[in-house]
């Protein structure tokens, strides 16, 4: 795992998320062309092993402009890591924001509490990045400077910002989709075997029907 290149306006994002298909959406969603360029995603798959990378258990501190981290994790939990990140440096500590499937009043409130910077409703939405980049310690880039001279350039630029967000608008319907079918599949199986179970009992229970008929022993005969 290597950290970013601490680029001018690009955040250094630490994503920690036990789930392949959660840690695929918000690596598309902060790479997507809408945000291209401005966060680098260093990811992992446990808090533990944010830990190591952090330098929590050798003291080699690595610099991240920010952690977007899980909640709901086995062995180390996202909120026992947030403690950790938080007692690690409390003069300057790294911002933390916490991700969860279920959105908890108590959960939220313990958490903020804890110091977390802000607590997100999985999945990740292109609508929720100024959040991101708000709670975040990197230099924002500098906004290019545009001069409005006539009517129609004005006009322009309105439709230039009305096409990024329909962009950014379809970017969340694939992240969905491409989220929603890939757990699915795993229940695929599942439902072949189950529609084959209730096949053979259909069967079973016709030709019971048909013994208790006699019609079973006229068709051997």
């Amino acid at each position: 795992m290597e950290g970013g290149g601490g680029a001018e306006g690009v955040t250094r994002v630490l994503l920690v998320d036990d789930s392949p298909v959660d840690r695929k959406v918000v690596e598309l969603v902060l790479g997507s062309n809408t945000f291209a360029g401005s966060f680098h995603v260093i990811a992992v798959d446990s808090a533990k092993k944010a830990m190591e990378f952090l330098g929590l258990k050798d003291g080699k501190e690595q610099a991240v402009d920010m952690v977007l981290t899980d909640y709901c994790m086995p062995e180390m939990t996202g909120y026992d890591l947030l403690k950790a990140i938080k007692a690690m440096s409390p003069l300057k500590p790294i911002p933390v924001i916490v991700m969860s499937s279920e959105n908890e009043p108590q959960r939220i409130s313990r958490c903020l509490k804890a110091g977390a910077e802000d607590y997100i409703v999985k999945p990740l939405q292109s609508k929720d990045v100024p959040r991101l980049r708000s709670c975040s310690n990197a230099k924002p880039k500098e906004p290019p400077c545009i001069t409005v001279s006539k009517n129609a350039d004005h006009m322009a630029a309105v439709d230039g910002t009305t096409s990024l967000r329909r962009r950014a608008h379809l970017t969340d319907i694939a992240m969905v989709l491409h989220s929603s079918s890939a757990g699915l599949s795993h229940y695929f199986p599942f439902l072949f075997k189950f529609i084959l179970l209730v096949y053979a009992i259909l069967c079973v229970g016709e030709l019971l029907h048909r013994w208790s008929n006699g019609c079973f022993l006229s068709y051997l005969r």
